[in-house]
């Protein structure tokens, strides 16, 4: 049985081994979980899935795998919000209740909600077929059925449905959408290297029970600095233009950095590094700060992280005078190698989709400048990027 659903797994692109599989094994023989699909569907995704990225293709898989409780997928994006919105809540009798009849086991009400998918048109409410609210139908919300499908509800009542079907949880980490602050968390405590720096402001449980027992029994308290992600970054982004349409993709980034990064400097450029970067962008005329104070000041264990759409005159990367705000004297290729020297370990993150990249020079100028180092800014570039930085 599990060997099946081994290679289902597999078939979904979810990433088990093995060892994962044999862990299952072993957990099922010493009896952690008995008789409960439910606690199956846990602990084989406690082990077998590694990353929360995947949780969508197992849950697909698991559900393609156990015909009959979740064969099929749904997307509740394509059911009108209005459709499981409480706006009464119908208080039935006994008598009412005895009158409702199953549809007869999991895979006819699957069936059924398939239909009543492909026919439904409005909002129903009260009713006893249609996706609603507040009815007899076996398909919503804040209603009545001794063996329906709760869909939308922010909790049980009656604790009588046969399937809750919720949103997915972690649908959108998949590996090619649009990132989120969360995501980009994800993502980001990939790159992590603990230290205990400062002052010692930590209980040191493990050191307190040896001095105390040591101590004849008497309270001997041993204190220890924090833990702190060790890992330095530099950010640099390019603002204004066409860096305008990815505003908020990049204050995402720069919120999950600001949270993860103990360590985290950041400046800001305009389409290309040239001699000078700045940090307030209302002052960026008159409170500059030169790269070369920058790469003296920083040793090259910083990882450095480049956030632009690299959208701009190739001119701009390999001519002096090519910036579009002031006369360089010195290329910004020139620049860009400089720091790249300097720093060990460098990425570039692109918001503009990778599909467009070859219809810009620019682009494939600044990426050969980066040596293939260029990632889309996706769940999965970002993760890319980060293992090229470790």
């Amino acid at each position: 049985m599990l060997i099946e659903f081994f290679f289902t797994l597999k078939r979904y692109k979810v990433p088990v081994t093995l060892k994962e599989l044999l862990d299952l094994i072993e957990a099922l023989e010493k009896r952690v979980i008995f008789a409960s699909l439910d606690d199956f569907y846990m602990i084989s995704r406690v082990i077998l899935v590694k990353d929360e990225s995947h949780f969508d293709k197992f849950d697909r898989a698991f559900a393609d795998y156990f015909e009959g409780v979740e064969s099929i997928d749904l997307n509740l994006d394509k059911i009108p919000k209005d459709w499981l919105e409480k706006r009464f809540e119908r208080h039935f009798t006994d008598e009412e209740r005895k009158k409702i009849k199953q549809l007869g086991g999991l895979e006819e009400l699957m069936k059924t909600l398939r239909e009543r998918l492909a026919e439904q048109e409005k909002r129903h409410q009260g009713g006893n077929k249609w996706i609603g609210t507040g009815g007899t139908s076996p398909f919503g919300a804040y209603g009545e059925h001794p063996g329906g499908m709760r869909i939308g509800q922010h909790e049980s009542r009656n604790r009588s449905a046969a399937k809750v079907w919720d949103k997915r949880e972690f649908r959108n980490l998949d590996a090619d959408v649009e990132l989120g602050t969360r995501n980009i968390k994800m993502a980001l405590r990939k790159l992590r290297q603990f230290a205990r720096t400062g002052a010692a402001s930590e209980l040191d449980l493990d050191n307190t029970i040896k001095a105390t027992a040591e101590n004849a029994g008497f309270l001997d308290l041993k204190m220890r600095p924090e833990r702190h992600n060790a890992i330095k970054v530099l950010l640099f982004f390019d603002i204004g233009g066409s860096m305008d349409d990815h505003i908020l993709a990049c204050e995402e980034l720069f919120s999950a950095a600001h949270s993860e990064f103990k360590h985290l400097e950041y400046y800001y450029f305009h389409n290309c590094i040239y001699e000078q970067v700045w940090r307030d962008n209302e002052r960026r005329h008159n409170d500059t700060i030169d790269v070369w104070e920058i790469i003296r000041t920083f040793p090259k264990d910083y990882k450095i992280i480049f956030v632009g759409d690299a959208t701009m005159g190739p001119y701009e990367i390999t001519y002096p005078g090519g910036s579009v705000e002031h006369w360089n004297k010195e290329a910004g290729g020139v620049w860009m190698q400089r720091l790249l020297e300097h720093f060990e370990h460098s990425i570039w993150l692109n918001p503009q989709p990778k599909t467009y990249w070859p219809y810009y020079q620019s682009i494939g100028l600044m990426d050969q400048i980066m040596a293939g180092e260029m990632y889309e800014m996706t769940l999965d570039g970002l993760s890319n990027g980060i293992k090229a930085l470790l």
